[in-house]
């Protein structure tokens, strides 16, 4: 989902195994499966993109605001400052917004927001704004009653008479409810209080087999940067497959993926920036699974040489090449509501094109980190273990 679930980051923390150990799912490949059509297209301005499965589509910016900074940790936020950042977003065409019924106010912004839009801009402009959440149950018993007044919760908290994504997460795969609760999911949809089903943080395996069960997912919500390039090992063959899109967070891993970063040493103490926020936190982690702060840094290098070459920054970069890979419609940036924007340089992304020259640098020093499918496992795994 868009980022490390808020509430669980007081009691997770990765483990990494020193030893590699090949499972049966990391040998098995992709069924072919016996599916409608589904695909995503560009659009003629190259922001937006249609995510689709049937009859059910949506379109979305390419580029999408992620609001996970809502929910405490990046710094107080004031409603009145957050609902204005968000209409500065959206005026200046980013209009996609990802929350999740456990980001704090998030959905509740977003519905003051909504309404703010309604009142303050004309009828065109409302057509263009998405609201994708996430939905984040506990392990209980996925019945219809209880899925059904969950859904209306956030629909009551966005002020919206229909969800236009609803992105579903499930913690225990030994627990099969996640199908029961994807399936009244598809009722609800069908009923017109969801546009579109899709996932977040499921993996590969569990994909297929919720496609098999004919429940149409557009869209994976999954971690992918220039360090975790996990999705494109597996999860990205099956997407080909079936038309299945994915939707990125971590892609600039919560700032690490900045010039801020760059040609620091955090091993000396109050030398550098400091890891303040759960999202710095959590992506420095990854680092260290991935190859460590030295490796990192000619990471950094490598992006800002090719920046320095387009007029870019390296967040531009690292998201360009992100949204450059196969099977991905998407790709989030976190959004510090009414505390700072970075709206010129998630605008720049929609222009910058990236040669062979600057493909093949990032490529070679990405495949020098470790392959985290064998550290941590596929997408999600992080998650569950």
């Amino acid at each position: 989902m868009a980022e490390l679930l808020h509430y669980s980051l007081s009691k997770f923390t990765f483990t990494f195994n020193s030893t590699i150990t090949k499972t049966k799912r990391d040998s098995t490949r992709p069924r072919k499966l016996n599916l409608g059509p589904i695909r995503c297209v560009l659009s003629e301005e190259n922001r937006r993109t249609v995510v689709k499965n049937g009859k059910d589509s949506l379109d979305i910016c390419r580029v999408v605001n992620g609001m996970w900074q809502t929910s405490g940790g990046w710094g107080r936020i004031d409603q009145d400052n957050a609902t204005d950042a968000m209409l500065k977003y959206a005026d200046a065409g980013l209009t996609t917004f990802d929350m999740a019924d456990i980001y704090g106010p998030a959905e509740d912004l977003y519905g003051i927001f909504i309404n703010r839009v309604r009142q303050e801009r004309p009828p065109e402009f409302l057509e263009k704004i998405r609201g994708l959440t996430k939905w984040v149950p506990p392990p209980v018993k996925m019945t219809s009653s209880y899925v059904r007044e969950s859904i209306n919760v956030s629909r009551k908290r966005m002020d919206v008479a229909s969800l236009d994504m609803l992105q579903f997460h499930w913690w225990d795969y030994s627990n099969p409810g996640y199908l029961d609760a994807l399936k009244h999911l598809t009722d609800l949809k069908e009923e017109g209080k969801i546009k579109t089903v899709a996932l977040t943080n499921f993996d590969t395996e569990r994909l297929q087999i919720i496609l098999e069960n004919k429940i149409p997912i557009v869209s994976n919500q999954v971690q992918h940067s220039i360090v975790d390039m996990r999705p494109q090992q597996k999860m990205a063959e099956l997407c080909q497959l079936t038309g299945v899109k994915l939707i990125t967070y971590g892609t600039v891993m919560g700032g690490l993926l900045s010039e801020k970063f760059l040609d620091t040493n955090l091993s000396i103490p109050f030398a550098g920036p400091s890891l303040n926020t759960p999202s710095l936190q959590k992506y420095k982690r990854m680092v260290d699974a991935w190859g460590g702060w030295s490796q990192f840094q000619v990471l950094l290098q490598t992006l800002k040489k090719v920046a320095s070459k387009h007029g870019v920054s390296i967040p531009t970069v690292a998201v360009k090449y992100i949204l450059d890979q196969p099977a991905v419609a998407g790709s989030m940036i976190g959004v510090r509501l009414g505390l700072s924007d970075h709206i010129q340089e998630s605008n720049a992304v929609f222009s910058l094109v990236l040669d062979n020259d600057d493909v093949n640098s990032i490529q070679e020093i990405s495949k020098k980190g470790k392959d985290l499918l064998r550290v941590i496992g596929d997408c999600g795994d992080e998650y569950r273990r």
